[in-house]
């Protein structure tokens, strides 16, 4: 089970494309839900008070758009991230407006 999670977890900071409704955006985060779903928050860009406009859709919608991150994961694995000690203290500057 613990790889196929970290092949869904790996659309993290790609671009990509939902297939239905043609929206566009970088994955912020992956949720895995009590009855199966596993979805994707995509940031699809900005709103007129530069606040981030965000969408969930189902993985298998999903169509990357480049083979390169906007921006180095954080290390899940070790450190205080993965021991839930510390999160993002500001936005990255992929997300700033």
């Amino acid at each position: 089970m613990e790889m196929n999670v970290k092949k869904h977890l790996d659309l993290l900071g790609f671009n990509v494309k939902d297939k239905v409704t043609g929206m566009s955006g970088v994955v912020t985060s992956i949720g895995f839900d009590l009855y199966g779903c596993i979805q994707a928050i995509v940031n699809t860009g900005f709103n007129k008070d530069g606040e981030p406009r965000s969408h969930w859709f189902d993985i298998a919608r999903l169509e990357k758009l480049s083979n390169k991150r906007v921006m180095d994961l954080p290390d899940y694995d070790f450190g205080i991230i993965a021991e839930g000690r510390k999160g993002a203290a500001e936005k990255p500057m992929a997300y700033k407006v």
